[in-house]
């Protein structure tokens, strides 16, 4: 069975290089790798296409309702402020809102606060009045930096002052007039903000996502905080079946037309088609990956780490992640040296370039002995006692194997 399958494997590798048993030209190979490398994008994009239907634990509780419920982070003291901060954030980014991702579905407890906070903004009038009220908060901070500025010049200049120093009066009365100025031009802008809040807190959308915030209890945030976990659990593997989804289909048509090829002998399509199947299968593979990766180290490997904290022995993971390393490295190094780069291939190509089959300098037609190293290049033949390479896997007279 073993031997079937290297078989297999070998006459797989030939129909991705070969075509009429002859080595692919370099025209040949350029296309068909520039056809691989479309397909796999084409792949990889329809993917992403595809599995954006499925909705994810972080579009079903959206960061705006983990803010409110589970993390408890909008108070009546701040909640104005991380408001319109996430107004402004949404009208002010770069990136065009994806109108689908408002269709998505949102959990029963998230779906009225993210409905309220929708309205707010889609509302242009009251997003101008949210972002005008982040940039007075704004102004208002810079007016305070520069008063402490000011009153630090300030003392430093009437102490010099008191202590006879070299200052002038005029400077100490300058800054004296800066700092009422500037006292000034705060508490009007204070006022402003005041006001400007005072008037947005009235609006009936924000009075409405107001009310939705302060009607959360601790049941809703306990109920929500499980349906996120179990969400969290089984969403990768959802996600799964939903690449499997379109990667399944694609991989078998791929799968029959290459065998149909093979079965009719057409050449052609089953070069094509054998390097097909191998794309088709790189983001199988990389998707397997994937599910293991969050279902290990995003789950377990943390637990474990958070275990070597707690015993103070978080060396160990780091000497596991340097041992890991090196054995990725091992196995790396063997599978270039022993399989892509073995010393057999490194004999064939030195036969066919005519160079020395031990130092690999380049020699004249049928030299017997290399020039350098004095290497012997031919032997006997077992079979017709004609004079072969050495290192050939069959004799160049009549063929037969070396072993």
């Amino acid at each position: 069975m073993p031997g079937s399958l290297g078989e297999k494997a070998q006459r797989f590798q030939q129909r991705l290089t070969r075509l009429d048993k002859q080595p692919l030209g370099k025209a040949a190979l350029v296309i068909i790798l520039f056809l691989d490398l479309f397909i796999l994008v084409s792949i990889f994009d329809g993917l992403g296409a595809h599995t954006a239907q499925l909705t994810s634990p972080y579009e079903y509780i959206p960061k705006l309702c983990r803010d409110i419920v589970l993390d408890e982070e909008w108070n009546p003291t701040n909640r104005l402020e991380k408001l319109a901060r996430t107004v402004s954030k949404y009208r002010g980014s770069h990136v065009r809102p994806d109108p689908r991702a408002d269709l998505k579905p949102l959990h029963a407890t998230c779906e009225p606060l993210v409905l309220a906070y929708r309205a707010i903004r889609d509302d242009a009038n009251l997003s101008r009045q949210l972002g005008d009220l982040l940039t007075q908060g704004k102004e208002t901070r810079d007016l305070r930096t520069q008063l402490r500025r000011l009153k630090g010049a300030y003392d430093t200049a009437l102490l010099e002052t008191i202590a006879g120093k070299e200052t002038r009066e005029s400077r100490v009365a300058t800054l004296r007039q800066e700092i009422a100025d500037t006292t000034a031009a705060m508490e009007d802008r204070v006022s402003r903000q005041r006001l400007q809040a005072e008037t947005i807190d009235q609006n009936a959308r924000v009075r409405a996502l107001y009310d939705r915030v302060e009607g959360i209890n601790e049941a809703d945030r306990t109920a929500l905080r499980e349906d996120l976990r179990r969400l969290n659990f089984w969403h990768p593997v959802k996600r799964l079946g939903m690449e499997m989804l379109f990667l399944l289909p694609l991989f078998l048509v791929f799968y029959l037309w290459n065998a149909r090829s093979i079965a009719r002998n057409r050449p052609f399509q089953a070069l094509v088609s054998s390097h097909l199947l191998v794309v088709a299968l790189i983001p199988v593979f990389f998707k397997l990956l994937e599910l293991l990766y969050d279902i290990l180290p995003r789950k377990l490997l943390r637990h474990i780490v958070e275990l070597l904290e707690s015993l103070r022995l978080v060396a160990i993971w780091h000497y596991l992640l340097i041992g890991a390393g090196v054995l990725a490295a091992l196995a790396m190094i063997y599978l270039f040296q022993r399989k892509l780069f073995s010393r057999e291939k490194l004999m064939q190509r030195r036969i066919a370039r005519g160079q020395c089959q031990h130092c690999g300098l380049h020699l004249p037609a049928d030299s017997r002995y290399c020039t350098a190293c004095g290497t012997d290049q031919y032997r006997t033949c077992a079979g017709c006692n004609e004079l072969t390479h050495v290192h050939g896997k069959y004799c160049q007279a009549c063929g037969q194997s070396a072993e």
